[in-house]
């Protein structure tokens, strides 16, 4: 668990920083707010007080009760002045959303108010003058004019020079009537799994799968006929993302190879981008020894054209339609299941269609020697390919079925990793099991 001071400052695009505390509480992390009093005119104190179990202060002046502490601790016996109490027991400071004038204060070190004061007395975040701190991280959120103007530009690029960690923006629809363009701040879900990732590379915080490196495979594969047409499927990738995403959150070491994805990589994860099943094959074979867990969820082509053209086809060349000669594709989860070592848990995923989709899935499971699979029922619509939520079956080598309901594909992906966890604890002990009684040998 970490300690998180969230500071909010004034932006309709303050409301997505109750649901960031939401989600960063059902992660084990304590949550302290500090807004600025333009942000009470979007956001009252009593919502995040009510999601986070703790006081909102809005200024320097006022009394803390928990005198700087973070929920679930005890207060001191002695009242601290608030702006270093708060940042002295935090991991982090976010300040989101960070407003033009907020990011001019920030950058030119005003101190007129309570966020901009517990920025200063983390500032040494950076490492400036060596004075240690706590990671200092800013999302901005503003119209797009004013997040393009120079001067906005420039503050962040100072920020960012002294080891400020700047968010930045999306591009989409924004809060003036009509208006599209960039300055959307990023979701609640990015928010924290930024703020997860700066925690783990400033060794302030460690997840439950902490020291493990995860392989994860995401997409589907391109097989060419020729220099424009494939045989593909309808896989976006969005599950595997997910699955890394969230093994990334837990602390993992995590890998995904892309196939044909058009997703944004999440914080800390490391993509390597692929687009046939045998460049998919040989990037995981590449990877496989030095994981251990493998999340095979990409959509891998059973079949390739085997002869491709190396020019597009034309209709009037040949005068009739060509005849295309499939050979099948490396079975690459297979033949990653051949060279594993002991310890390693390796999860297949398996998109079935219609009755019989469970059994379907404990055969593969059976026949490539994996600890899980994952099944869905793409003939189920709404779910599955493309979409945003998912209901999938996790058949065990050992063990009942787990069934998870429908639900976002983050919460699959956490449903899913449950799993692994048990099977990672269920590894470990057969090992400690093995090697006692040589231990107690001396051997």
């Amino acid at each position: 668990m970490a300690r998180l001071l969230f500071g909010v400052t004034g932006g309709i695009a303050a409301y997505k920083m109750l649901e960031t505390a939401r989600l960063a509480i059902k992660a084990g992390h304590a949550v302290r707010v500090i807004q600025t009093p333009a942000s009470r005119e979007f956001v009252g104190t009593a919502s995040f007080a009510g999601i986070t179990g703790a006081p909102v202060l809005t200024s320097e002046f006022e009394d803390d009760p928990l005198r700087g502490a973070y929920p679930g601790e005890p207060a001191p016996d002695r009242a601290p002045i608030n702006h270093l109490a708060l940042v002295d027991n935090a991991n982090l400071y976010l300040i989101a959303p960070a407003s033009a004038n907020t990011i001019a204060k920030l950058a030119h070190g005003h101190a007129d108010g309570l966020v901009t004061t517990a920025a200063l007395a983390a500032g040494a975040a950076s490492g400036a003058g060596g004075m240690g701190g706590i990671p200092v991280l800013v999302a901005p959120a503003m119209n797009n004019r004013m997040y393009l103007h120079p001067a906005v530009q420039a503050n962040l690029e100072l920020l960012a020079a002294r080891g400020v960690t700047v968010i930045g923006p999306g591009e989409g629809p924004l809060a003036s009537y009509r208006e599209h363009g960039i300055g959307r701040m990023a979701e609640p879900a990015e928010l924290l799994a930024t703020v997860e990732a700066r925690l783990r590379g400033a060794g302030e915080w460690e997840g439950s799968l902490f020291g493990v490196s995860v392989l994860v495979t995401a997409g589907g594969t391109r097989e060419p006929i020729d220099s424009v047409r494939y045989i593909g499927n309808r896989s976006s990738g969005r599950m595997g993302f997910a699955l890394a995403q969230q093994a990334a959150r837990r602390g993992a070491r995590v890998t995904v190879v892309a196939a044909n994805v058009g997703l944004a990589t999440p914080p800390g994860v490391e993509a390597v981008t692929v687009g046939t099943a045998a460049e998919l094959g040989s990037a995981c074979m590449e990877r496989f020894a030095d994981c251990d867990v493998l999340l095979m969820a990409a959509a891998v082509a059973d079949f390739r054209p085997r002869d491709p053209a190396a020019h597009k086809l034309k209709k009037s060349d040949p005068p009739t339609p060509p005849q295309i000669e499939l050979e099948r594709t490396e079975d690459v989860l297979s033949a990653l299941a051949a060279r594993r070592r002991p310890g390693q848990v390796l999860v297949g995923f398996a998109a079935e269609h219609g009755a019989g989709a469970v059994e379907y899935g404990r055969d593969k499971l059976e026949r490539k020697q994996l600890d899980a699979i994952v099944v869905n029922d793409v003939s189920q619509p709404g779910i599955g390919f493309d979409s945003s939520e998912n209901e999938v079956t996790i058949v065990l080598a050992v063990g009942a079925a787990r069934r998870l309901a429908r639900a976002g594909k983050t919460s699959i992906a956490d449903g899913v990793l449950d799993e692994v966890e048990r099977l990672l604890a269920k590894e470990s002990d057969d090992r400690a099991i093995r090697t006692g009684p040589t231990r107690a040998a001396g051997v």
